[in-house]
């Protein structure tokens, strides 16, 4: 490929119609991102050229296609938008240069791993609507110039028609539509806890049966599970999402793993007799200490302490769902979760390959997995048994790491202000109160507090719009102190006799202070631990 002068107007224009050319807009989206970012790093002289995509969630940007550095397609990289190098740009819609690629500036360890020096980027846009970014990075260093970003911007532009295409062709869209029902396009957020997942597609591509799943229960037991179900494509996804769904409902009657997958395995004989699927299924008590889980021909999951050797777990593996006999019984084992501990959920295709036995990968998980932030912990994971090497088979990890008791000191939650969002603010005062020391009546009084402040951000802070409530906690000296806070403008009561219930709020806390301004409304309290009493005496 010819390399132009970029000080030259009639080689800029030379450089411009070698991206732009026609050629091109016979190609899919697929081989035209390859020849677009070949042609791009030739031109700019560069040793990678990536494209990220906006996710289903409209929250992280995915690795859709990369020359020079294609492992960051093969281990599913993802970026959230707002962090990093790719994030910034998303974030501001504006291009972005970076001369010094490291921990600090960076959050792709693939880059820094790599020896990357210099990263120049633009946004992809089409229309008004963000699409992703596209950057090109060099292993020396470099001072990117207004010319190369001139000449990523008219390839960004091709490159985010292509994919506007994409997302607006019939057949396409459907296909997609169903692969994003799939999987989380969020994890929940759990206090306590820390989650992250990833899922990357097989070399073969098209839509594969692995998933993974997060919910919680009214009860406020959190449920996991991951699975594979046998096949590809359209009739393997449309059974996993119909499994999925299944066991959300057979979640809801039951609080045994064994008892939900029996009726998982009764659902796929009778309405789809012609698959079958591995599956793992997890329940964590409301207090995160221990954890029920059962296996039905899944592997085994990796569990590290906070400080110590991971093990993979020694858990009884029943038979998969909808394969051979019907099971006499199947199993559930009750497994402690201490503070720190990490478990590590994944399908095959993480440990086995081609030329490595399954038992190799999984000695090999073993002594990369570590306990530590989960995002930290799936990069990781990924890093090491995936790298560059291609797999024909799709990949998908769940890491829960339960927190520390010193990242446990604090609760932080954002939630819409509606009513049904109460239960929730209720499940996880209770989940974590008891472990920062509050006694039953502690517990008791707080949930009246925080409940009527919730209630009052619901009925008074907003209009039919709706809004946020955040709640900030935090515990030290045997106290609890902390916010309930809107950015709603608040309305007065309707009807008459109320404002009990912040009466009731005095009487149950030590100090309760509650400011209204133009940005909204905050009440602060305080509480002394183990002074009920004193509270009820009042």
């Amino acid at each position: 490929m010819p390399k132009f002068d970029s000080g030259s107007p009639t080689d800029r224009l030379h450089r411009i119609e070698v991206v732009t050319d026609a050629e091109l807009a016979h190609l899919d989206v697929e081989r035209l991102l390859e020849e677009v970012l070949g042609r791009v790093r030739d031109l700019l002289d560069a040793d990678t050229a990536t494209v990220l995509l906006l996710d289903a969630s409209g929250q992280q940007l995915v690795a859709a296609s990369a020359a020079g550095i294609e492992e960051e397609v093969r281990q599913g990289s993802r970026v959230r938008i707002g962090e990093g190098f790719a994030g910034a740009i998303a974030e501001t819609r504006q291009p972005l240069v970076l001369r010094r690629v490291d921990e600090t500036t960076v959050v792709n360890p693939i880059l820094w791993h790599r020896g990357i020096r210099a990263l120049a980027g633009v946004p992809l846009i089409a229309g008004d609507r963000l699409l992703g970014v596209l950057h090109v990075g060099t292993l020396t260093e470099r001072a990117f110039t207004d010319q190369d970003i001139e000449l990523l911007r008219v390839a960004a532009d091709r490159i985010a028609l292509a994919a506007q295409n994409r997302i607006t062709n019939a057949d396409r869209v459907a296909a997609s539509a169903l692969q994003r029902t799939l999987l989380p396009g969020k994890l929940p957020e759990i206090p306590g806890l820390e989650l992250a997942a990833r899922y990357a597609p097989g070399e073969a591509g098209g839509i594969g049966g692995d998933w993974y799943d997060v919910f919680r229960l009214p009860t406020g037991w959190l449920c996991a599970a991951i699975g594979d179900v046998v096949g590809r494509g359209l009739p393997a996804a449309a059974v996993m999402s119909r499994l999925r769904t299944a066991m959300r409902s057979y979640a809801l009657d039951s609080a045994d793993p064994a008892e939900v997958l029996t009726k998982l395995d009764r659902h796929i004989r009778h309405f789809e007799s012609e698959m079958m699927a591995t599956v793992a299924y997890a329940m964590w008590e409301p207090s995160l200490g221990r954890m029920h889980i059962s296996l039905a021909g899944h592997l085994n999951p990796v569990v590290a302490p906070e400080s110590g050797v991971a093990q993979l777990l020694d858990l009884p593996i029943d038979p998969p769902v909808g394969a051979g006999a019907v099971p006499r019984q199947r199993r559930t084992t009750r497994v402690d979760v201490a503070p720190g501990t990490s478990v590590l959920f994944y399908t095959d295709g993480l440990v086995e390959r081609r030329r490595r036995h399954l038992d190799d990968g999984l000695e090999v998980l073993r002594d990369t997995v570590r306990s530590g932030p989960a995002e930290r912990l799936c990069s990781d994971v990924m890093l090491t048994l995936v790298g560059e090497d291609p797999t024909d088979d799709d990949i998908a990890m769940l890491a829960v790491r339960r927190r520390p008791v010193e990242e446990q000191l604090e609760l932080a939650l954002t939630l819409d202000a509606l009513p049904e969002s109460l239960a929730e603010l209720r499940a996880a005062l209770r989940r974590w109160l008891p472990t920062v020391g509050a006694t039953e009546d502690d517990v008791a009084d707080l949930l009246v507090v925080v409940g009527e402040a919730g209630a009052n951000v619901i009925e008074h802070a907003y209009g039919p719009l709706g809004g946020k409530l955040e709640l900030r906690l935090s515990a030290s000296n045997e106290q609890i102190e902390g916010t309930i806070r809107d950015e709603g403008r608040w309305r007065s009561p309707r009807g008459m006799g109320r404002g009990r219930g912040t009466q009731l709020m005095r009487e149950l806390t030590d100090e309760l202070q509650i400011d209204h301004d133009d940005a909204g409304t905050t009440v602060r309290l305080r509480r002394t631990l183990g002074a009920s009493d004193d509270h009820g005496a009042r």
